[in-house]
């Protein structure tokens, strides 16, 4: 931080200018959020993104982050995680955090409900 004093000689008034340097830090954001996972999937119908579902593929609904954000979903009972890719809105069920396909539920070990963790993932 750098002060500065000014005076003026019409005006006995002093005016101080404080400059401060900051800096921006840049970087990926960084999420954690843990909760339940459900399993869905609307064979064939369309997702909130425009994309035909796929329950094959490892793909999840969340309510507020971006499509096309890459997820990783742990398990936190047997400790398995997953990728997956967010092209659908959900899950409107209280007390869940994301919804995912069929594939990523079995690659992650449950079928139902489960809790877990969510993080960003790093491309």
């Amino acid at each position: 931080m750098k002060c500065r004093v000014f005076t003026d000689r019409m005006f006995p008034i002093v005016s101080i200018v404080v400059t401060i340097s900051f800096s921006v830090l840049t970087g990926s954001f960084a999420l954690a959020e843990t909760g339940i996972a459900s399993v869905y999937a609307y064979s064939g119908g369309k997702t909130a993104s425009g994309e035909r579902a796929n329950p094959g593929g490892f793909t999840a609904a969340h309510r507020t982050l971006k499509f096309g954000t890459q997820v990783r979903v742990t398990n936190r009972r047997n400790g398995r995680n997953v990728v997956v890719r967010i092209n659908d809105r959900g899950p409107f069920v209280r007390g869940r955090v994301i919804d995912v396909t069929p594939a990523a539920a079995r690659a992650l070990g449950f079928s139902g409900l489960a809790s877990v963790t969510l993080d960003i993932a790093q491309n």
